[in-house]
């Protein structure tokens, strides 16, 4: 079954409440924040907090990411040799701006693994990029590692240094998207948008959410949990569209039967594209738990 990842919820690393219910407002995965959310006197804390919930609490199917300091801090390598044990599903490197930013945690993280007696290799790893550097390295940042799972957008820092700010439109992000977007499916890889900061715009959040899946997202970093339903509400395939994929595989599998490379459907030619679609939104139906059968 197809991984999920519509929603990546930030978690400050600090608040040991919020960490130990995390899980439970039903996002694919929870990112345990060191980094920005994290003031420099609470980072230790912050890093001893996480690193023994990791340990010691059950977060069932969710998919747990840590979100570490930059290495050009003090405290990005401290953060690896904590959390590496931890056994996150997911380390997050945060301002990746080149293919040698990966490299060089996955190094570090190699060391770890080999001195703790995990398999090299059993920690992932997700690049955010954050600058116009890092948009235009997207591509070679996206196929730099094996371990790398997928490349996330970060807006704020990024609109900053192109001397502008979010707007709700998002036209200023368009080409960004793009570009980080493509460069993960060049690389086979997934693809999360920015967050939507106005908890209070439903409206506008359901907007930008439409707007990224109609890119090609595959999900949404959220930073509430109010927000979790509101991505999957709009990720989840409709009855129309699950029934028009099942038709599209029903009209494959009569040709085949026929032997006619000839496939039409509702006076439509069916070609390869449009199959592959089909799977795919009943991948995604079978992995919301709205369709159990076999297609």
């Amino acid at each position: 079954m197809v991984r999920l990842r519509r929603t990546m919820m930030y978690v400050p690393g600090n608040n040991p409440a919020n960490i130990m219910g995390a899980h439970l407002y039903g996002a694919d995965s929870i990112m345990f924040d060191l980094e920005d959310s994290v003031s420099i006197k609470e980072k230790d804390s912050a890093r001893f907090l996480v690193h023994n919930a990791l340990k010691t609490l059950d977060f069932g199917n969710t998919e747990t990411v840590v979100r570490i300091n930059g290495l050009d801090t003090p405290f990005g390598r401290e953060d690896l040799e904590a959390i590496v044990r931890a056994r996150p599903d997911v380390i997050r490197i945060p301002k990746t701006e080149k293919a040698q930013d990966v490299l060089e945690v996955e190094s570090i993280i190699s060391e770890i693994e080999e001195k703790a007696g995990i398999e090299v290799g059993t920690t992932k790893l997700m690049a955010a990029i954050e600058s116009p550097l890092g948009v235009i390295n997207a591509f070679e940042i996206a196929k730099s590692s094996k371990r790398l799972i997928g490349i996330a957008l970060g807006a704020e820092d990024f609109v900053t240094s192109m001397k502008t700010e979010r707007s709700k439109d998002g036209l200023e992000l368009l080409v960004a998207r793009s570009q980080v977007l493509m460069a993960a499916r060049a690389a086979n890889i997934y693809a999360l948008d920015t967050v939507f900061s106005d908890i209070n715009d439903d409206e506008g959040f359901i907007k930008e959410v439409k707007l990224i899946k109609q890119l090609g997202f595959d999900g949404k970093s959220v930073i509430h949990p109010r927000q979790v339903t509101l991505v999957h509400q709009v990720y989840t395939p409709t009855k129309k569209e699950i029934d028009y994929s099942i038709r599209v595989l029903n009209a494959i599998d009569e040709a085949e039967k026929r032997s006619s490379g000839v496939i039409a459907l509702d006076g439509k030619m069916i070609d390869a594209p449009i199959v592959e679609r089909a799977y795919r939104v009943l991948e995604l139906a079978k992995a919301s738990g709205v369709y159990k059968g076999d297609y």
